[in-house]
């Protein structure tokens, strides 16, 4: 089964780091965080991706391109191309990555329109951002897909509000505070799984959230798999920082793998 994963975005809210590099390549513990994301895809089995990549796409066709010389001790002979013998292995052995030039400016559901001839003939196949990590149980999100028979879920969640919350009564008179409690409302954290089908909702100019999605929700084709756990996205630079401090203190919630 395929996980399509989109890379292309210029994210211009996050120019500290990504004048330099796409936002999935942005590290997180000394990893770009698109490693992290398929380190969670992986641990529940699935190791079969497609990248939709766009602006500064070739970083990422680099980093996979030479990613067994950087995790694997090898021995070479200088001026003999092609004698590169690589040593042991690395956790990651096994993965399928296939990088797609899906264009520069090419909006989310047009890239995913773009790589439907890499997704092939699965039935079912998962998408997901490239900036976001959680601790969702993508077996169980995927168990929850068969069995409602629709054509798509959207993985939902009650993110963490941006502020404080003060509540005033009636006379002014300030009775509480609320360090950034759960939002009420449910919100698209991605970890999307399609039917085939859902490519004729597509074309070359959709933004996935928008008439996709609206499409299916008219059509009753769509469900919605509720995650109270963790999810964060990485929309800022003080939220790379955030995800850092996690990494390094051991408690990354994302981590369900063995690190």
């Amino acid at each position: 089964m395929k996980v399509v994963i989109l890379c292309g975005g210029l994210g211009t809210r996050m120019r500290e780091e990504t004048e330099f590099r796409p936002k999935p390549m942005v590290e997180i513990g000394g990893r770009p965080i698109l490693w992290h994301i398929m380190k969670s895809y992986a641990h529940y089995g699935f190791c079969d991706f497609v990248l939709c990549v766009g602006y500064k796409g070739q970083i990422i066709k680099e980093w996979f391109l030479n990613y067994e010389a950087w995790n694997s001790d090898f021995t070479l002979t200088l001026g003999e191309p092609g004698s590169v013998e690589f040593h042991g292995g690395h956790l990651e052995t096994g993965w399928r990555v296939t990088v797609a030039d899906t264009g520069f400016e090419t909006m989310t559901g047009g890239r995913v329109k773009r790589v439907q001839r890499y997704v092939g003939d699965d039935d079912v196949f998962m998408v997901t951002y490239g900036d976001g990590l959680s601790d969702v149980n993508i077996g169980d999100l995927l168990a929850f897909h068969r069995r409602h028979g629709k054509l798509a879920t959207v993985t939902a969640t009650r993110p963490l509000s941006r502020f404080g919350v003060v509540d005033v009564d009636a006379d002014q008179m300030v009775r509480t505070f609320r360090e950034k409690p759960v939002a009420d409302d449910w919100v698209n954290s991605g970890f999307f799984v399609f039917g085939r089908d859902f490519f004729d909702y597509l074309n070359e100019e959709s933004i996935l959230e928008r008439e996709p999605l609206e499409a299916l929700a008219r059509d009753e084709e769509i469900m919605a798999y509720r995650h109270d756990g963790f999810w964060r996205p990485m929309d800022t630079y003080r939220e790379t920082l955030l995800l850092n401090e996690l990494w390094a203190s051991g408690k990354a919630p994302w981590a369900v793998w063995e690190r």
